[in-house]
């Protein structure tokens, strides 16, 4: 892979992680579902003007392929903002991160690419993380004791992952030359399935308060995230772009712990540098 896409990669993690701290914020005052369609429209207005900035050719089949990753990502974003509202970030994101590492591993398994033995350590050290990153307290409850991370949580980090792992495949079999085409095409299924579910729910788009500007920076940032992902996969192949872009939670733990000052035990925090470990292995 060359360092350019690897470098491209490495910069839409750390923007990614930004905007998912931006978005968790958000949802601590705002449902789920209205904060990830509101940042959707919000980014929309971005991908309007990147969509003719870099040209492209429109294939009905990558509008195909980029709808498909839009609703996956839509329903994967909002099940991480939730787990991110709890005060687990520090937990959340890279329980989801090492899941959504792992999908296209899996996925360039079954279709028979062998992996590199060091990447196959990196997927036995990333399980080992979960177990440890999901063991035990991690933040403080209301009565000044220690919250522990419950099932429920840890499944909601899980699906994520595993839906934003799909994004990463999905989206990756547009064409070279569709520019920014697959991502208009993942934008307007998210954006219409998010409305359609908010209708049928009947709840409201409007957000109260300063909650508007972590969902416009969320939602600008993820946008932009998924064009730098969208030329990285471009440039290096899938197996290896979509781990290092799934290294986002270091952008996410790091505003975690340094603004809303999270705490996680020892064995946790064991489990997340392995977490880090076995990323790097699967990139290597």
């Amino acid at each position: 892979m060359s360092a350019f896409a690897a470098a491209i990669a490495a910069l839409s993690a750390m923007v990614w992680g930004s905007a998912d701290y931006c978005g968790g914020r958000a949802t601590r005052l705002a449902s789920a579902w209205t904060v990830t369609v509101r940042a959707q429209l919000a980014g929309a207005v971005v991908l309007g003007v990147a969509v003719f900035l870099v040209p492209g050719r429109v294939y009905a089949v990558d509008l195909a392929w980029g709808g498909a990753a839009g609703i996956a990502g839509l329903i994967g974003l909002v099940l991480l903002y939730q787990g991110l509202s709890t005060g687990h970030a520090a937990i959340v994101a890279p329980v989801t991160a090492v899941t959504s590492a792992l999908v296209p591993m899996v996925v360039g398994l079954l279709a028979r690419e062998a992996p590199d033995p060091v990447a196959l350590i990196g997927a036995l050290c990333a399980v080992l993380a979960i177990g440890m990153v999901s063991m035990g307290p991690a933040a403080p409850d209301g009565a000044g004791r220690q919250a522990p991370v419950n099932p429920r949580l840890l499944g909601l980090a899980l699906t994520s992952g595993a839906l934003f792992g799909l994004f990463f495949v999905l989206l990756a079999q547009a064409h070279d030359d569709s520019g920014m085409w697959p991502l208009a095409g993942a934008r307007a299924c998210s954006i219409a399935v998010g409305l359609l579910f908010m209708t049928v729910r009947r709840e409201s788009l409007r957000l109260p308060g300063a909650t508007g500007w972590w969902v416009l920076l969320a939602g600008v940032g993820d946008i932009g995230a998924n064009a730098l992902y969208l030329v990285a996969a471009r440039g290096g192949p899938l197996s290896v772009v979509a781990p290092v872009a799934a290294l986002y939670p270091v952008a996410t733990v790091l505003l975690a712990l340094v603004v809303d000052r999270e705490r996680i035990r020892r064995t946790q925090g064991v489990g997340l540098a392995l977490a880090a470990v076995a990323l790097v292995l699967t990139a290597v």
